[in-house]
């Protein structure tokens, strides 16, 4: 047994201003870069004489090497501090981002996107864990969903802006506009300043896979990857398949960043009346509607109908569910949170590769009606997992209380293990 940490002191009850931006900013490259590809798959799959099913590898491979790399970048966070971090991965994912642009063929497009998605993949988690040292519990998600706004502007930005260039001018453009803003944000980082963060002992990744609460999280980020994000990658091209140019498949799909921002600021709004298991309820609801619209009568009017209701739903029950994996193992938070990543990315990934068969024969009813169907246990399991955690995390508390003595400041009121 180690000696006791010293206290770190208590949080904030939001982040500076000015910290507040950066770390939206940096999520916005991030998801920017990551959802861009969306709309252009059918271009790129044409200027690189590929079928749709190899273009997509390029989605596949930049969330799978995204989710992957969570936990390396986690434990480097939890070492090394997490501005250093993800000024780090910034200043790669520009490099990573430029090649992509100047690839000549689908292989280089492939490794390329795979190493961005690498790199990229510090730049919302650290977002998240930096909001987790500097923020209280009691305002951790309000504060989380100030940075989900940006996020979803990012991703709505992406699907606008990728889609009009790559029709109008190039597709490479596209790739090299994250890029050089990741490498600008590398330097403006410097500004912030490192969260005060307790002395580590070692032992975080031991402490993370130790828990039953984090595995049970990452059960629920897996299959949350696989329904909505890997999914949503195809609603542009089904889009295209009805005889939609990409600006306008762009345009649609962009309703899911604006329903996400909208969703978000409501979240902000009803985190204090609503509990976390009524938000995820309420956004599976929504997942659920979204796919079961597209799967029943594809057109342009159901498919904009479920972007808006996949942006919505992404706000009420992801944010809740990424709260959620704030709090679970405060003792290495940033590992945790990383693999809380890895499920969710690598659920993306493994959606968006077993969906590319069905994408490439046009058979976009089908993949949607089973997105549908997956959205009702994935709503389940998350409000049962955590209705459960916060019942043992209230006996926790009071045990806690009951007992003499200065209470944990790892906790954050919540168990670690079982």
């Amino acid at each position: 047994m180690t000696s006791s940490p010293t206290p770190a002191p208590a949080p904030a009850p939001a982040p500076a201003p000015a910290a507040a931006r950066l770390l939206g900013a940096a999520g916005f490259v991030s998801n920017f870069d990551r959802f861009s590809i969306a709309p252009m798959l059918v271009l790129i799959g044409s200027a690189l004489n590929v079928p749709l099913g190899t273009a997509a590898l390029a989605a596949s491979a930049y969330t799978l090497c995204y989710g992957v790399a969570q936990p390396a970048w986690g434990l480097a966070s939890d070492r090394f501090g997490r501005v250093r971090v993800m000024r780090w991965s910034l200043a790669a994912s520009a490099a990573g981002a430029l090649t992509s642009a100047l690839a000549p063929g689908a292989v280089v497009l492939i490794g390329a996107r795979a190493v961005t998605g690498a790199c990229f993949a510090a730049a919302i988690a650290g977002s998240l864990t930096y909001v987790g040292d500097t923020v209280a519990p009691s305002g951790r998600q309000r504060a989380l969903g100030s940075l989900m706004t940006a996020f979803a502007l990012g991703t709505a930005l992406s699907t606008v802006v990728a889609g009009a260039l790559a029709h109008w001018l190039s597709w490479r453009l596209v790739f090299a506009l994250p890029g050089l803003l990741a490498g600008c944000l590398a330097l403006a980082l410097r500004q912030l300043p490192e969260p005060v963060r307790e002395p580590r002992a070692g032992g975080e990744l031991r402490t993370v896979l130790r828990s039953r609460h984090q595995w049970y999280v990452m059960g629920v980020a897996l299959l949350e990857g696989g329904v909505l994000l890997g999914c949503f990658t195809y609603l542009p091209s089904a889009l295209e398949s009805l005889g939609a140019a990409p600006a306008t498949a762009g345009a649609v799909a962009a309703l899911y960043g604006v329903a996400a921002m909208g969703g978000a600021q409501a979240v902000r709004r009803l985190a204090g009346r609503l509990g976390p298991v009524t938000l995820i309820v309420t956004g599976g609801i929504q997942l659920t509607l979204a796919y079961a619209a597209a799967a029943l009568h594809p057109s342009l009017a159901t498919l904009t109908l479920t972007a808006l209701l996949l942006g919505g739903g992404w706000a009420f029950l992801h944010s809740t569910v990424q709260a959620w994996a704030t709090q679970v193992v405060p003792g290495a938070r940033a590992t945790g949170v990383a693999f809380f990543g890895v499920a969710l990315y690598l659920g993306s990934a493994l959606g968006t590769g077993l969906g590319s068969a069905a994408a490439q024969r046009g058979a976009f009813q089908g993949l949607f009606g089973i997105a549908a169907v997956l959205s009702v246990p994935l709503t389940v399991l998350a409000a049962y997992g955590r209705h459960r955690y916060g019942s043992a995390s209230r006996r926790e508390r009071s045990r806690r209380e009951a007992e003499p003595g200065p209470s944990d400041p790892r906790t954050d009121g919540a168990p670690h293990r079982g």
